[in-house]
């Protein structure tokens, strides 16, 4: 047995023990290193193993509240202590762990040997099918070059994928000498930018507009053009998809946000300092956009 997998079942083992006992057991380690000793002894990556435990322990809650948001039907106490586990496990290296060292097709694959190894009958199909559903929400990371390895001969021209035309900002305000910014949190953890679809007949910048008056119940004036990136999605009846987004700086007042109650895949709209923003958890493109927006922001209080 390879050491990561091997280092993923011990992992397991001791997120199971701990979780049947009520998650109360404040020495977790302890269980860890007591079942590294009986199920691995030598085992080589432990660093892995250790970094595997303290990643989901730490995004426990996260974890929690995206299997709920992909399995809608199946509250987390109702799902079994070893599949809420092992999604647990699939989804921390999926969405926070090192893709370098562990693409997205490898998380999702070796848990769903996990739940085949360690679960019921269905355990595999119902693994697959929630790691799936957010693998295919943000985006497919990894897709096209796993599929460039594969079928080397073969390829796709992006621009004959469908486009679908986004607009996005960020949006900010003063107050008392203060720049906030206006971010949403998503399913997965992060904290990102609002956005929206740009329906047909609309310009890109009035697309934004009234998409984040509905989504954040924030009225914004554009002020200017921050940038722009595209990514392929994919769609269970479209196929891939092209998503073009632009993004703008807007100004809005200081004023209660409101999420819009049907949006889907955000939990939460809130104002934060400018300084506060270096502590949160954001997508790597979207830092880039933040950054340049609050640099204009303080050359023009300047």
């Amino acid at each position: 047995m390879a050491n990561r997998h091997l280092a993923r079942s011990i992992v397991l083992q001791a997120l199971y023990e701990w979780d049947f006992n009520g998650r109360t057991n404040p020495v977790v380690e302890e269980i860890l290193n007591r079942d590294v000793a009986e199920f691995g002894p030598g085992l080589e990556d432990d660093l892995f193993t250790i970094e595997l435990l303290n990643t989901v322990l730490a995004k426990q809650r996260d974890l929690d509240l995206i299997i709920e948001k992909a399995a809608p039907a199946w509250p987390i106490d109702k799902i079994s202590v070893v599949d809420r586990n092992v999604l647990r496990i699939g989804l921390a290296e999926l969405l926070f762990g090192d893709r370098a060292q562990v693409p997205p097709k490898v998380a999702i694959n070796e848990a769903i040997e996990l739940a085949k190894a360690f679960g019921g009958d269905n355990s595999g199909k119902f693994v697959n099918g929630v790691l799936g559903a957010v693998y295919k929400e943000i985006g497919e990371p990894g897709k096209d070059e796993q599929a460039t390895r594969v079928k080397r001969n073969q390829s796709q021209d992006p621009s004959t994928f469908p486009l679908e035309q986004l607009g996005g900002a960020v949006v900010y305000a003063r107050d008392n000498g203060e720049i906030y910014l206006a971010l949403v949190h998503d399913i997965f953890g992060h904290w990102t930018l609002s956005k929206g679809h740009v329906e047909e007949g609309e310009t890109v910048e009035e697309g934004t507009i009234r998409e984040i008056k509905e989504e954040i119940n924030a009225n914004i004036t554009i002020k200017e053009k921050l940038g722009e990136n595209e990514y392929i999605a994919s769609h269970p009846q479209k196929g891939k998809i092209r998503k073009h987004v632009v993004y703008f700086l807007a100004e809005c007042p200081f004023e209660a946000l409101q999420l819009e109650e049907e949006k889907g895949g955000l939990d939460d709209a809130r104002w934060f300092k400018a300084a506060e923003i270096t502590s949160l958890n954001l997508y790597d493109d979207i830092l880039p956009l933040i950054t340049k927006a609050i640099n204009i922001l303080l050359a023009e209080q300047a």
